[in-house]
């Protein structure tokens, strides 16, 4: 057994999962429930009257060889927010048990342990480095309740990439003692390989990714969670049986072949060349103290007057977010970088603003 197990709630280690009605496509189905006929205009590949199947393997086939893992290292749910939550369902006791988190950083991870009923430790960035990890800091609030250690590279909202190395030797240093989660859902904007073919190599490593950003499909709800067999197995216990919708599944699949694939790459190197014209836009402007170096396809920036920026920004029609209520944010927003005609709107409405002062 891998040892990191020993870290999950005992309950959930015995807990005798949901038993799905079975999925047996060769025979017709009288077993689930489910109205015999479709709804009117349903035009699915599956059928909308039929309950999904879960973990389809198909779709998990597809994932496995994105990410260049095995297929019982993958499991799919609705957005990274489910991988969070089933993870810290698994490993923390209510009351009990905490994780670490890294701000200012992704609040899912808080949010979900607070649900649970999970106790929450916060080993800030080092802001003075370039928002950097501290490793130390992280070994130093570590202790025998802290069953997860969340980060998130390239990090939200900082956009920085957290140091890979450091982050291997909170693998080896915590292993059997912490599961170390890292949040990617932003790799694919960044000149770094991820940590998924470390997966072998650490045992205690789970590594979530997306379909949101890079490929476009937010609004399909897919994310993944890649981790040691185990792992995965005692996560499927909890996640609900029919997590991913049948339109999911098969738009998915549609979206992320060969033809999409390459298409997502080509709207990557446009995005990376319009991160570059928009930090050097901002930059311009006497509205911005400064823009922070990213890794991601947004812009973390630091103004002179942050409610002016917004303003001029909503006088043309867009909308940015505000990071002013993170402590270590004063005057920051956060900027994702858009299309081209999009960003020149945004740099002449703060440059305009600008003028006026």
């Amino acid at each position: 057994m891998n040892s990191v197990l020993k870290l999950a709630r005992p309950d959930i280690l015995t807990l005798q999962p949901y038993s799905h009605a079975a999925w047996l496509p060769e025979l017709e189905r009288l077993h689930a429930n489910e109205m015999p006929w479709r709804a009117g205009g349903d035009d699915s590949e599956a059928g909308l009257n039929r309950y999904p199947e879960p973990q389809p393997p198909e779709l998990i086939e597809r994932l496995a060889q994105m990410y260049g893992v095995d297929a019982d290292q993958v499991l799919a749910g609705r957005g990274s927010d489910e991988a969070i939550d089933v993870l810290v369902r698994a490993f923390c006791r209510a009351g009990q048990d905490s994780v670490i988190i890294c701000p200012p950083t992704f609040g899912m991870y808080k949010v979900a342990a607070k649900i649970q009923g999970a106790g929450v430790v916060e080993v800030p960035l080092l802001k003075a480095k370039g928002f950097a990890l501290d490793e130390a800091g992280i070994l130093a609030a570590w202790h025998p309740a802290i069953k997860i250690v969340f980060l998130c590279s390239p990090n939200n909202p900082t956009g920085n990439l957290l140091d890979a190395a450091a982050i291997e030797r909170l693998c080896v240093t915590l292993r059997d003692k912490a599961l170390i989660v890292v949040d990617e859902a932003y790799i694919e904007f960044a000149s770094a390989p991820g940590f998924a073919p470390l997966l072998e190599k650490h045992s205690n490593l789970a590594v979530l990714r997306t379909l949101s950003k890079a490929y476009a499909l937010a609004g399909a709800r897919c994310g993944v969670l890649l981790a040691h067999p185990e792992i995965i197995s005692l996560l499927q216990r909890i996640i609900p049986p029919y997590a991913l919708p049948s339109l999911t599944v098969e738009a998915v699949l549609r979206l992320t072949g060969p033809t999409a694939r390459t298409e997502a790459a080509d709207h990557i190197r446009v995005l990376l060349a319009e991160r570059q014209g928009l930090v050097a836009g901002l930059e311009r402007s006497t509205l911005i103290r400064r823009v922070w170096p990213s890794d991601a396809n947004y812009l973390l920036v630091e103004c002179t007057d942050a409610d002016q920026v917004i303003a001029a920004v909503k006088s043309v029609k867009l909308i940015v977010r505000d990071q002013r209520a993170q402590p270590t944010l004063p005057g920051c927003l956060r900027i994702s970088v858009g299309t081209p005609e999009q960003n020149q709107r945004l740099l002449a409405a703060i440059a305009a603003a600008g003028a006026r002062q």
